[in-house]
């Protein structure tokens, strides 16, 4: 049966020459790098080069470079941080944001009297930015959380114009970078964000590891305690060959950015024109159809499937091989429909399936055919 995978903004396939460093660390490096002897000091040393190679891509100190076990985590140490150590008294955010931000800041706001602001969509899921400043006016201290690319509609934000706004207001900025870290070039010198979070798995690397950028003084404080590990803001033995596999999966992703992006999006612009050639009244979920306001990775489609159709549409997908998703993998273990859909569709295309495509550099012109030639069977 023909196979054809879909879901990279679920995870992605990790690439050859990533597993093979990775299998060579694990060889040859087992050290615990926290020990003081030869074996210890050569993971330490790989660590340190991996963070400051990775600290290079983005222009920052490798000191400003915390390793994490993936986005998740990230997003809690800036979150939880932020308002138990800064004193921070209000977040601003948006209802279609990642459920690592959403649901850490509903317990932030059980723990600590904190206000949960949440910033105005436009009805293709875009942030108000006029509404974003307004909210900004205040003598509170705040921090702004909006993600980079949106990972179910694949929205891009204006991510230096919100941190120029954060800063005019001096008011701290956190992005969910991680549907972004490794297709988009961030130079942090010129975007002053103060708090990123990135994971490995997005960019052909492995799972269990990601990062967070802290700005340099952030006053922020450690979420997992035990030893002095990540200068004591990240307790725990570091998973070398993970950090070492993250390292060389966002180098090869940058050394190959420009070819591969531009491939990327040749997949994605003839998946859209098969689309609609397909499909007379398809209709694409937030920008995702707009190439200028929405990343080239992925597309969200309501397709004008008949109810009774509807319900087997992803299982009869599975059947053919075909891998792809009706939102994020986090949630697909529930019955309940996307958050970010529910935010923003009316309720006319609420009853229609939704489901999100999103490509790698391993995807083909022939795999868009098969798939299209799979759907034509629900029309």
């Amino acid at each position: 049966m023909k196979t054809v995978y879909f879901d990279n903004a679920a995870t992605t396939p990790i690439r050859d020459e990533v597993v093979d460093r990775m299998s060579e660390v694990m060889k040859q490096n087992f050290g615990n790098a926290s020990s003081t002897h030869a074996y210890g000091r050569q993971s330490k040393s790989l660590i340190e080069s991996s963070r400051k190679r990775i600290a290079s891509h983005f222009n920052v100190s490798a000191s400003e470079i915390v390793f994490t076990s993936g986005g998740t985590e990230a997003d809690n140490l800036v979150l939880r941080s932020a308002v138990r150590d800064l004193e921070v008294k209000e977040i601003i955010t948006s209802k279609i944001e990642h459920h690592a931000i959403l649901h850490t800041i509903d317990q932030l706001a059980n723990e600590y009297d904190i206000t949960i602001s949440y910033v105005e969509l436009g009805d293709r899921g875009d942030v108000n930015l006029s509404h974003l400043e307004t909210l900004l006016k205040t003598e509170r201290k705040q921090l702004v959380s909006l993600m980079h690319i949106n990972n179910e509609i694949g929205n891009k934000l204006d991510i230096k114009r919100v941190a120029n706004l954060c800063n005019i207001h001096n008011a701290l900025f956190h992005s969910d970078t991680v549907q972004s870290v490794g297709h988009y070039k961030l130079d942090l010198q010129d975007i002053p964000i103060d708090y990123l979070a990135a994971s490995a798995h997005k960019f052909h690397g492995p799972k269990g590891v990601g990062f967070a950028f802290l700005r340099k003084n952030s006053g922020l404080k450690a979420l997992i305690f035990g030893g002095e590990q990540e200068r004591g803001l990240r307790a725990g033995t570091e998973s070398i060959h993970n950090i070492v596999g993250m390292d060389e999966a966002l180098h090869l992703s940058y050394e190959n950015l420009d070819a591969e992006s531009a491939y990327i999006q040749s997949i994605k612009d003839y998946f859209v024109q098969q689309l609609k050639a397909t499909f007379s009244s398809i209709f694409f979920n937030g920008q995702c159809e707009d190439s200028e306001n929405s990343t080239y990775t992925l597309v969200n489609v309501c397709l004008p499937i008949a109810q009774e159709k509807a319900g087997l549409l992803q299982f009869q997908l599975d059947l053919k091989g075909i891998a792809c998703s009706k939102g994020s993998a986090c949630q697909s273990g529930s019955n309940q429909s996307s958050h970010v859909l529910t935010e923003i569709l009316d309720d006319k295309h609420l009853k229609r399936p939704s489901v999100r495509f999103s490509f790698s550099r391993y995807n083909t012109k022939e795999e868009v055919d098969y798939v299209i030639e799979v759907l034509k069977e629900f029309v």
